[in-house]
């Protein structure tokens, strides 16, 4: 899996690393048993406070996505897997629709988030 973070975004950059592994996770590119890379690795290679990777890593677990162990690291727990195809098949809608309208990415990104929030 490569990690990304958008240093510009608004959102937090621990938030955009849990959003990344679950969705890969949802897409099959994590799998259960998969071990993810030190905290103290993936702060190095994406140039991050290790404390920051740290935060990301225990939402994932208080989530259910990773467990933490000691000297295994993180390791993507067996529940992980979640069907993202209904959602997918939805924003492809969403995105047909949006484009029919001529709205802009950053109309829709607003749209989405604040339904989101709801």
């Amino acid at each position: 899996m490569l990690w990304r973070i958008d240093p510009a975004s608004d959102e937090p950059l621990y938030t955009q690393l849990v959003t990344q592994a679950h969705l890969a996770a949802a897409r099959g590119e994590l799998t259960p048993g998969d071990r993810l890379p030190s905290a103290r690795e993936l702060a190095e290679s994406l140039d991050l406070n290790v404390h920051t990777v740290l935060k990301a890593y225990q939402q994932l677990r208080d989530e259910g996505l990773i467990e933490l162990r000691r000297g295994r690291g993180a390791v993507v727990a067996a529940r992980a897997a979640t069907d993202l195809s209904p959602v997918e098949q939805a924003l492809t809608a969403l995105v047909r629709v949006a484009r029919e309208a001529k709205l802009s990415t950053e109309t829709l990104t607003v749209l989405v988030k604040e339904a989101m929030n709801r």
